[in-house]
């Protein structure tokens, strides 16, 4: 009990180990992935008390009070509404038995110590992840480009039909546009689904 509440104290009960496709479902995690929408698991970190799974759509966190409590909290960030930021992997010393990947979703900043003889891993995990992140910063550029050309051209037509038709069916006809317009700007630019991604930089 006492090597339990040490380990705790000086934080080193909690470095994570990567886990193998093989035992993808041995977790908890994987109780909670939706299989039934063609969701997969590419990288899982499991340590004494957390999980963290990353799955093409979105990072399932279990995420338990101590090693010692058998409670669980479950949080899942989707890709599409938790924008990843700042990935960093800092990776281990010379006396160091961990090394640290560190990434935000959102509000959340993520700070994962796992064991360094999973370098290799985390290296193409820190990969996908940066990936993710340049693709979607990317996406929001075009989006911002996209809202500024439709207000552009939707201010420029309000002008030259305003004294032409009717002022209802100007309206009408404008939102009509904008909607459909804006709705496919959405499904192009705000990307749900990072399989390719993972598959491309996830070595298992």
């Amino acid at each position: 009990m006492f090597g339990k509440m040490a380990a705790e104290a000086l934080g080193i009960s909690d470095i994570g180990s990567v886990v193998g496709p093989a035992d993808f479902n041995k977790t908890d995690a994987d109780d909670y992935v939706m299989h039934e929408e063609q969701e997969h698991i590419f990288f899982m970190i499991k340590s004494k008390t957390d999980e963290y799974c990353f799955t093409n759509l979105a990072l399932i966190h279990v995420d338990g009070t101590s090693a010692m409590s058998k409670k669980r909290t479950l949080r899942r960030l989707s890709y599409a509404h938790y924008p990843i930021r700042h990935v960093t992997l800092e990776t281990a010393g010379t006396i160091d038995l961990d090394i640290e990947i560190k990434f935000t979703m959102g509000e959340k900043t993520y700070s994962i110590d796992v064991n360094k003889k999973y370098i290799e891993q985390l290296k193409d995990l820190y990969k996908a992840l940066l990936k993710i992140c340049d693709i979607q910063i990317e996406n929001e550029r075009f989006q911002a480009f996209a809202h500024k050309s439709l207000d552009t051209a939707t201010t420029t037509l309000n002008r030259a039909n305003k004294s032409e038709i009717n002022i209802t069916e100007q309206f009408d006809s404008i939102n009509q546009y904008s909607f459909n317009w804006l709705k496919q700007a959405h499904e192009k630019y705000v990307r749900k689904d990072f399989g390719d991604v993972f598959k491309l930089f996830i070595n298992n």
